[in-house]
């Protein structure tokens, strides 16, 4: 508890000197001829020109949001910092993957908002997977995990991609556990991270550890810096766009702490979402109820997330602001209002911690682990490397 309690402070405290270096950085670029200047081009077009912040959104239309909390904490799996030094070895080691060559971070890589900008994610043998490979920051604060919520959470997915023949294609967990065991340095590791259980090095640890570590992985923006009540944190342009995000009725499934992530909704609510047989939740429960229904994606880090959709078949933003307001709202936006709802959006990229991500020197392997697994030559799907994504329109 005391060791927790140490970790929970230590991140207060250095949520606190953020909040407090952005204040002071907004005092010291106040000065409204230096800040009203240029916004990015979206779609290619000329920059808009923003002037200082607006009028504030009334309280009323905020109450849909909060900002992010601290630390995304779980009674079943509490935060130690040898849990999360442990978790974040384990986030990088392609040691877990049958041929040594795959890692938590080659599908999630965390210095790109933990995306790997592919349409599908590419894993063991350069296999394609059926959909997209979603961010890991500030998801372990959602209903659920993956697309169609088959994990309740974070440390139940952990275990999903090392087994999974497409991803990581261990055969087993004895596999995963015997490459851990051989690795000195992890049974020490394991040992600090789990004190009280008798066998410290298990499958349901290593997902444990990983857990721990995801649940450090916040990235708060200007939009909290708004929420709680710095009116100059948005610009005039961001402003409009929030305001046309609630117009909208955006905010009915985009809401809470993570703009999302909080519930499950069918995919084409107002018009058919056409040419797609990924049938979603249906696959999971069986229920028709649940045909074509998808966790809905939070929108932090939306700009930088792409692309879009559980699919990853749309890849810019502004397409995607598009297909929500005509399949899931049943109403037709202008040009206007969709560049004026991504300009918010693009507010809603947050900071991530670079000190937190760094990857860590990892344990040497000893003449005892497991080396890469044979395995038979497999043809890859085509076009495993789509072309790159514009995520910021």
């Amino acid at each position: 508890m005391e060791q927790r309690l140490v970790v929970v402070i230590a991140n207060v405290m250095a949520r606190v000197a953020v909040f407090v270096g952005v204040l002071v950085l907004i005092a010291a670029c106040s000065n409204p001829a230096d800040t009203a200047g240029e916004e990015p081009a979206i779609d290619g077009g000329a920059a808009a020109e923003v002037g200082p912040a607006g009028a504030p959104v009334p309280d009323q239309r905020l109450t849909l949001f909060a900002p992010l909390p601290i630390l995304m904490e779980s009674k079943d799996n509490p935060i130690t910092l040898a849990k999360v030094n442990l978790g974040r070895k384990l986030f990088y080691d392609a040691r877990l993957s049958r041929n040594h060559d795959v890692s938590c971070n080659t599908c999630h890589p965390l210095t790109k908002y933990g995306v790997d900008g592919l349409a599908t994610a590419v894993g063991h043998l350069k296999q394609v997977g059926g959909r997209n490979a979603p961010t890991v920051y500030n998801a372990a604060g959602h209903i659920a995990q993956f697309w169609d919520g088959r994990s309740p959470d974070i440390e139940d997915q952990a275990k999903g991609p090392p087994l999974n023949p497409i991803e990581m294609a261990m055969p087993d967990e004895a596999a995963v556990v015997a490459v851990l065991n051989s690795i000195p340095g992890y049974v020490s590791l394991f040992a600090a991270a789990f004190p009280d259980d008798e066998e410290a090095i298990s499958y349901d640890n290593m997902a444990k550890a990983i857990g721990a570590f995801e649940r450090g992985l916040i990235t708060p923006n200007r939009f909290d810096d708004y929420l709680a009540g710095d009116n100059e944190a948005l610009n005039k342009l961001e402003l409009a766009g929030l305001n046309a995000f609630l117009d909208a009725d955006c905010g009915t499934c985009h809401s809470g702490p993570y703009m999302g992530g909080a519930m499950f909704q069918k995919l084409g609510l107002e018009k058919p979402w056409d040419d797609d047989e990924d049938q979603g939740r249906f696959d999971i429960t069986g229920k028709e109820a649940d045909r074509q229904v998808f966790k809905v994606p939070s929108l932090r880090n939306v700009a930088e997330t792409g692309p879009y959709f559980h699919n990853g078949s749309v890849k810019t933003l502004n397409e995607a602001v598009r297909l929500m307001a005509d399949h899931q709202l049943g109403i037709s936006v202008t040009d206007e209002q969709v560049i004026s709802i991504v300009s918010f959006l693009n507010s809603l990229t947050g900071d991530i911690d670079r000190a937190y991500i760094k990857k860590s020197e990892l344990p040497e392997s000893s003449e005892s682990t497991p080396p890469p697994l044979a395995t038979p030559t497999l043809t890859p799907r085509p076009d495993t490397t789509p072309e790159p994504v514009a995520t910021a329109t």
